[in-house]
């Protein structure tokens, strides 16, 4: 190895304890490793990657609050990431989103050395953020629950708590209980990704929860307003009519 060469700046994300001591000790066998900081949830893991800028993220997938795809869909490019689980299903997730590797617990401290030396030699790649999200739900089924940065801060927003979503050019603002927040995608993205029973386009513009419709008024010729139960009103379109009836 070359001697000029860097540390290896490592964060550690693990719900267990004992698992991110194991993770310590393989390191130290590595060598050449400077763990700045170990984290015990997702929460922890973006605001570590944020802080530390680490040269490589090692991420536990099953976790609490946010598992690991979800931390990989908040910090996107930032870092790489290499996975570490129990689980062997979530393989071919892992590598759809471009984790640069997916250690099999238990491992050996030869095998953490590979997934290491892919780091180091790994050239930048880009991954498109539509890939991220699509890996980041379960296949097959629609989003539960929608991950929302804003700027250090993370939002997890219970897919049914959203009143509406409207589209404000390359992104969409997801309104809730009076509060609006911003995440950059399409609503045609968006609308592929939502449960269709619940959410329906009415207009260009909106995904509307349906749960949330209080009643539909005609506004003018060939015209409709969406009334939800808070007050609030949104056009509908023609064809988002359409929609909507064969919904109610």
């Amino acid at each position: 190895m070359n001697e000029l060469q860097s540390p290896l700046r490592v964060v550690i994300v693990d719900d267990e304890e004992p698992a991110r001591l194991a993770m310590r000790q393989h390191l130290e066998t590595v060598g050449d490793i400077d763990v700045v900081c170990e984290c015990a949830n997702g929460f922890e893991a973006i605001k570590a990657v944020a802080e530390h800028k680490p040269d490589v993220v090692l991420l536990d997938v099953q976790m609490p609050k946010l598992d690991g795809f979800e931390v990989l869909e908040v910090i996107g490019r930032e870092v790489p990431v290499v996975f570490v689980t129990a689980h062997d299903d979530y393989a071919l997730r892992a590598f759809e989103v471009h984790a640069v590797d997916y250690l099999l617990k238990p491992f050996s401290s030869q095998r953490l050395r590979e997934a290491l030396d892919r780091v180091r030699s790994r050239q930048a790649a880009v991954v498109a953020p539509t890939v991220l999200r699509a890996a980041a739900r379960r296949p097959g089924m629609p989003l539960d629950r929608v991950i929302i940065r804003d700027g250090a801060d993370v939002h997890v927003l219970v897919v049914s708590k959203i009143d509406y979503v409207e589209a404000q050019d390359d992104y969409v603002s997801f309104h809730t209980a009076g509060k609006s927040l911003l995440k950059e995608q399409t609503l045609s993205e968006l609308e592929t990704q939502l449960d269709p029973r619940r959410f329906v386009r009415i207009h260009r513009s909106f995904l509307l929860n349906i749960d949330r419709l209080a009643k539909v008024e005609l506004y003018a010729k060939d015209s409709r307003v969406a009334i939800l139960q808070d007050g609030t009103k949104l056009t509908v379109s023609r064809s988002g009519y359409q929609r909507l009836q064969q919904l109610l």
